[in-house]
C-alpha cells in the first residue's frame, strides 16, 4: 500500500471536503427553501395546483440524479439558443450545474419528506387553532409548519445523507470534491484501493458528524411531542 502518497496528498482531500460541503450547504439550504412552499402546495386542495407540484417532484424522484445532471450540464449545452442567452455563463459553469441539479433534486424530495408530514398532523391541533380564531395564514405559520418540520426531521436527516453521498456524482463534472480528487490522485499513482477508502472514510466522518447533529436536534425538538 503506498500510503505515502496518500499522506502527501491530504492537504487536497481536505479541500474537497470544504468543496464538497460546500455544494452540500448550498443545495440543501436552497432546496429546503424551495420545498418548504411546495409543500404547501402540495398538500392544498386546489388539484391543478398540487398536480403540478407533484409533476414536479415525481420526474426528479423518478429519475437517476446523474441523469439530470448530464442532462443540465451537457444536454443544455447543445442548444445554440442556450449559447447565445444571457443564461450560458451560469450554464456553463460546472458548479452552477451540479448546485442547479442538486437543488432540484433534494427539493423534489424533501418536499414530499414535508408535504408528508403536514398531512400527518393530528387533526385536533388545526381544529384547536381555528377555535381560536386564527387565520389560515397565521395556522400555517405558528402551527401547521413548525409541527411538520419538526415531525419531518428523521426523514429529512435520512435526505441530508442521501445528498451528502449524492455530491460525488459532482466530480463527474470536473468539480473537484472528495470523489474528485480521489479520482485525480488514482489516476497519478494508480492506486485506486487507497484513493477511494481515504475518500470514503472522509465522507464516513462527515456523515458521522451530521447524524451527530440530527440526534441532539431530535432530542431538542421531537422531544415536546413524544407520548408521556
Amino acid at each position: 500500500m503506498n500510503l505515502d502518497a496518500i499522506v502527501e496528498n491530504l492537504p487536497r482531500y481536505l479541500e474537497g471536503a470544504v468543496v464538497t460541503f460546500e455544494l452540500l450547504i448550498v443545495s440543501l439550504l436552497i432546496g429546503l427553501a424551495l420545498a418548504i412552499p411546495l409543500a404547501v402546495l402540495r398538500t392544498l386542495p386546489i388539484k391543478w395546483l398540487s398536480r403540478t407540484v407533484w409533476a414536479y417532484t415525481y420526474v426528479f424522484r423518478g429519475t437517476p440524479m446523474l441523469v439530470q445532471l448530464f442532462l443540465i450540464y451537457y444536454g443544455l449545452g447543445q442548444f445554440e439558443w442556450m449559447q447565445r442567452s444571457a443564461l450560458w455563463p451560469l450554464f456553463s459553469s460546472a458548479w452552477f450545474c451540479a448546485c442547479l441539479t442538486f437543488v432540484l433534486n433534494t427539493g423534489a424530495y424533501t418536499t414530499e419528506i414535508i408535504a408528508g408530514s403536514i398531512r400527518s398532523l393530528p387533526h385536533g391541533e388545526i381544529e384547536a387553532a381555528k377555535s381560536l380564531g386564527m387565520s389560515r395564514w397565521v395556522m400555517l405559520r405558528r402551527i401547521v409548519l413548525p409541527h411538520a418540520l419538526r415531525r419531518a426531521l428523521p426523514a429529512y436527516s435520512n435526505e441530508v445523507i442521501f445528498m451528502l453521498h449524492g455530491t460525488a456524482l459532482a466530480s463527474v463534472v470536473t468539480i473537484m470534491d472528495v470523489t474528485g480528487i480521489a479520482r485525480d490522485i488514482n489516476a497519478t499513482y494508480y492506486i485506486p484501493f487507497e484513493a477511494f477508502i481515504t475518500a470514503a472514510l472522509f465522507y464516513f466522518t462527515m456523515t458521522l458528524v451530521l447524524v451527530g447533529l440530527f440526534h441532539q436536534a431530535e432530542k431538542r425538538w421531537l422531544k415536546p411531542l413524544m407520548p408521556r
